[in-house]
Order: C-alpha cells, then structure tokens, then sequence
C-alpha cells in the first residue's frame, strides 16, 4: 500500500490519484464540480508564483497551496507502465 500525501507533495510531471479530499463542505463542493473526486487522475504540471498548475480529467486549473494541501493524493501505480 502506498502512503497517501497532499498535492503539494507530488513531483513535477508526475500523476497520481485522488483519495480524498480533507476541506469544508464548501470548498469540497467546489472542487468536486472542478472534478477533484477520489478515484480522479491528477498531474502536476508546473508550479507558478505560488500557484500549483494541475491536469484533472482533461482539464487544467492553477490551485493556491492552501487549496492543494487538502487534496490527499497516491502516486498512480500505472506511472511509467508503456501501454501498446
């Protein structure tokens, strides 16, 4: 099993999975409608003036840190497997 770690955590480039999200109903609501569930596909692309630039289901967002720390991730296990 591997150890669940916030957003924030996970290296440039990489993907992962959400588990979790650890935030008021407020802002769950919010990221859920970015499509920020568990289960979702998630890559880092870049950070930018503090900004985390992520890929979530096809779609890019910018997410303040703050925001990113309450997204608890997995690196997904098929990073790196070629396919075909």
């Amino acid at each position: 099993m591997t150890a669940r770690m916030p957003l924030t955590m996970l290296s440039e480039g990489k993907g992962c999975r959400i588990k979790e999200v650890r935030a008021g109903l407020g802002l769950k609501r919010r990221l859920t409608e970015m499509g920020f569930t568990p289960s979702s596909s998630v890559r880092l692309i870049g950070c930018e003036r503090g900004n985390l630039l992520v890929n979530v289901n096809g779609a890019r967002y910018a997410l303040g840190k703050g925001m990113a720390m309450k997204i608890m991730v997995e690196p997904d296990p098929c990073e790196g497997v070629e396919l075909g």
